[in-house]
């Protein structure tokens, strides 16, 4: 065989191999938005579509509520209603007998409401440690929660969440702290931040209330031994004082009352009794 002929075989043939997979075309499916976020119980629309021109069957899988709204032989709109917990979405069409699906994540979301705070104990002498303690009630996804612990605009501890912990449950963080004299002039407050940029959702963010410490300064040993010292100084002068008045004051009485006592004691005696 000639070398003409070779290769125009050889050109035969790959184009029949081309040719016998042309009909059957690749089709996309896909579906929108590709990731969702809602609070529990919310509702929200799905649609489903593909670049098949004539798919032979297509739709939804979802084991939550879901109704139809609108479709037309490319694409499904449908509500997924009554959602209360994170699942996925499955959009499929068939075309030519071949399958192709794409699914989107649902997560729900429980955004930080109430953030309290608590200084332990709030009145603290410089020097001395105190604790700062930052409660969060039912927040989810807990793994995309930060607590923040502030001393004014200054962070002094921040804390996440593992994905391990259980949804809806009380995040706590808890960091112990030296008194300073200047921490008398700062706020304390914390701030709780749900991120879902990751999700297709948004940063949602709670501060508590602020609070302030109560510092004042220690007073030394030698000061405070100074103190009893003349304290119980004071007190025995005070005692001294009074037992010398009631004396003074005795004797000042018997002084004026000594000539008259025996007169005043032969009045007061009954008549039978005097001779």
């Amino acid at each position: 065989m000639s070398s003409f002929g070779f290769g125009t075989l050889t050109v035969a043939l790959f184009a029949l191999v081309c040719c016998s997979g042309s009909d059957e075309k690749a089709f996309e499916v896909h579906v929108r938005p590709e990731k969702l976020i809602v609070e529990p119980k919310e509702s929200l629309k799905v649609n489903c579509s593909t670049t098949c021109n004539q798919p032979e069957v297509g739709g939804l899988e979802t084991s939550l509520n879901k109704i139809l709204l609108a479709e037309q032989a490319q694409w499904k709109h449908y509500l997924i209603s009554n959602i209360s917990h994170d699942t996925v979405l499955w959009c499929h069409f068939t075309c030519s007998g071949k399958q192709e699906s794409m699914s989107s994540n649902v997560s729900v979301y429980q955004p930080p409401k109430q953030v309290f705070l608590t200084l332990q104990p709030t009145w603290v002498a410089v020097g001395k440690s105190f604790t700062i303690e930052c409660r969060v009630p039912a927040v989810e996804p807990l793994d995309r929660l930060t607590l923040f612990l502030l001393r004014g605009n200054e962070t002094l501890h921040s804390q996440t969440f593992g994905k391990a912990a259980p949804a809806l449950q009380e995040a706590t963080a808890t960091f112990s702290s030296t008194a300073h004299r200047e921490d008398g002039h700062h706020n304390f407050s914390c701030l709780a931040e749900l991120n879902l940029t990751s999700r297709g959702g948004d940063v949602f963010q709670k501060h508590s209330a602020p609070k302030m410490l109560e510092i004042y300064e220690p007073v030394p040993d030698s000061q405070m031994v100074i103190i009893v010292l003349v304290v119980s100084v004071l007190l025995f002068l005070f005692v001294t004082s009074v037992l010398l008045c009631f004396i003074f004051s005795q004797h000042w009485r018997q002084r004026r009352t000594g000539t008259y006592g025996v007169r005043a004691a032969w009045r007061r005696l009954p008549q039978a009794f005097r001779p």
